[in-house]
This record gives structure tokens, sequence and C-alpha cells, in this order.
């Protein structure tokens, strides 16, 4: 009998307790997601410093800035020339957060994964020098690009290189390293070879710089998008690219704005919406007919035609 009650007093008891735990909790407040271009993006639009070659560092920044970006990513080669003319990086990165904007990535880490243990051993010298770099004008991350091709380049050493150069960004400069893939090269062009190297290194940290011109020259397509987590891409280069000649013989050089060829980039950008992703898009561009440009007006050009691709996608 005293078992009995007892039982009963626990069920009673748990019941109760179980009906307290059941009340809803007090709403709280979600802060909206930030917009960029007067709330037409979800995601900051940031120019590719390639877009605007030849123009020196100082100028790629005061073009960029005057004309309303959220962001400029510049390439290694911007860095080092500015440190050679007795320029300051840390200087510089200041320079862009007081013009509004900031560094979501480098481009990048040449040389740095050879495959023979030796030689990679040796190329650690020049990485870091090069993520002191990017570390020094406050950059986000840096791009570990498996280039040049190279004939004995193997995945899963590709893998191995890419967790230590993680290791290193991370632990000695506050640097995140992100892979990146090249859809002309030989070694990793896809989206999934180059997903494969990033998930198998094993580190939550392991992310992609992704690029439509890249997905389209390598024969990825754009479906993939669907499968993965937005947090998985670091930075993506945005870019179009016109029929006019075959795939396969594409070069850099054939990319032109957004909206202004045929790549699927409304359904590509809903696709990231969809996947949470919540980073920059950079435009990415190689073209010497914009080269020869005032890279103010390209700069306004540019940023016209990706707000345009954004607003047109309806995210």
């Amino acid at each position: 009998m005293k078992t009995d009650l007892t039982r009963r007093a626990f069920l009673t008891g748990t019941a109760g307790a179980a009906g307290l735990t059941l009340a809803a909790p007090p709403a709280v407040a979600q802060e909206p997601a930030p917009r960029f271009q007067k709330g037409v993006s979800p995601w900051a639009m940031c120019m590719n410093a390639s877009t605007i070659r030849p123009a020196n560092v100082k100028t790629k920044i005061d073009a960029t800035a005057k004309a309303g970006w959220d962001a400029i990513e510049l390439w290694i080669n911007d860095l080092e020339e500015h440190e050679k003319s007795g320029g300051s990086l840390k200087d510089l990165g200041r320079e862009i957060v007081d013009r509004g904007m900031f560094v979501p990535n480098i481009i990048g880490l040449w040389e740095c994964m050879p495959m023979d243990e030796a030689e990679f051993q040796k190329s650690l010298e020049a990485t870091r020098e090069r993520m002191r770099r990017c570390a020094e004008v406050g950059s986000h991350f840096v791009a570990a690009i498996p280039a040049p091709d190279r004939p004995d380049f193997d995945l899963k050493t590709a893998s191995a290189r890419y967790k230590e150069l993680m290791r290193i960004g991370r632990e000695d400069y506050n640097l995140k390293v992100a892979f990146e893939f090249v859809g002309f090269m030989k070694s990793v062009n896809r989206l999934g070879q180059a997903s494969g190297v990033a998930m198998d290194t094993d580190d939550r940290e392991a992310c992609l710089i992704a690029d439509t011109f890249h997905m389209f020259r390598g024969g990825s397509g754009f479906n993939g998008l669907k499968h993965i987590q937005g947090d998985f891409i670091a930075n993506f280069h945005w870019n179009d690219v016109k029929d006019e000649v075959p795939r396969e013989q594409q070069g850099d050089e054939h990319r032109v704005y957004p909206g202004d060829g045929i790549l699927p980039l409304g359904q590509a950008l809903r696709d990231l919406k969809a996947i949470g992703y919540k980073r920059t898009l950079s435009l990415e561009i190689f073209k010497r007919e914009y080269w020869a440009q005032d890279p103010y007006e390209v700069a306004v050009t540019g940023l016209r035609k990706m707000v345009e691709c954004v607003a047109k996608a309806g995210v």
C-alpha cells in the first residue's frame, strides 16, 4: 500500500512539474537580419580588387568607398606593394574601416600546397609572411589556392595541407583560411572536389571560396549549392559569362558584370538565401576593357549591376 502511494505521489508530482515546464516562455525579440545597400541585399557587397586593376591599393580603396561598397577584397600583391613602398598595413586596415568598409578576404596563399612534405615545409616561410600581412590589414579570411597545377596532386594530401594551413592561421595569426577551387585547373576544379578536400580535414572551421565563373567553367553547375550549409562558404565571388566561347575554352578574361551573361544568378541567390549564407558577394572580374576605364566609374557600374542582380532575385 505504501509503495502504491509513493508511486502515485511521484507520478502526480512529475505530472505537475511537466505542466510547469510546458508553459510557454516569454517571447524574446529577435534582431532582424542585417540588410545592405539601402535594404536591397541580405549580403554585404564587396569589390574585388581584380576588377579595378592596375590601380594602386589606395586608389582602389578610394574608388570603392566613394562608390558605396560595403567591403573590399584585396590581393596579396596589394599588401606586398604597399609595404614595399613604406606603408603600414595596420594603418591601411584602419583607413578601410574609417571609410565604412571591411576586408572579408585576401587572395591569397600561392604555392601553399606542395605535395612533397619537404617542399611544403619550405613553402611555409612565404605562407606565414602572407598570413601576417592579411592579419595586419584586418582580413577575416585568406584564400588557400592549390596553384600551380601539379602532376602529383592528390586530394587526400591536399586535405592534410589545408588542415595544417588552417591550424597555423588560427593559432598564430587569428586568421581563418578558406579553400578556393579554380575551374580551369586540373587539380581541383569542381565544387564537389573542393567540398571533399575541406570536409576531410575534420575541422569545424573548414570552408570554401566559391565563384560563379569557376562553378560554370569547371562544370559543377549550380544545383550543388542546395546541398551545403551557408557557413561552409567563406566568400562568394560574383560575376557572369556570355556564351560566345565554349565553356571549356573560357578564361578569366571572359567574365562580365552580373546580368550581362547567361549564368543562373537569380536562382543561385535564392539558393544561397535558403541555405543561410550570410557573408559577402564579391565582384571579381579580370577584363582589360574595364581596367582601361576610370576605377571609380567601374566601381559605380559594378555596384549598380550587383544590386540590380540581387533585387531581381527577390531575396
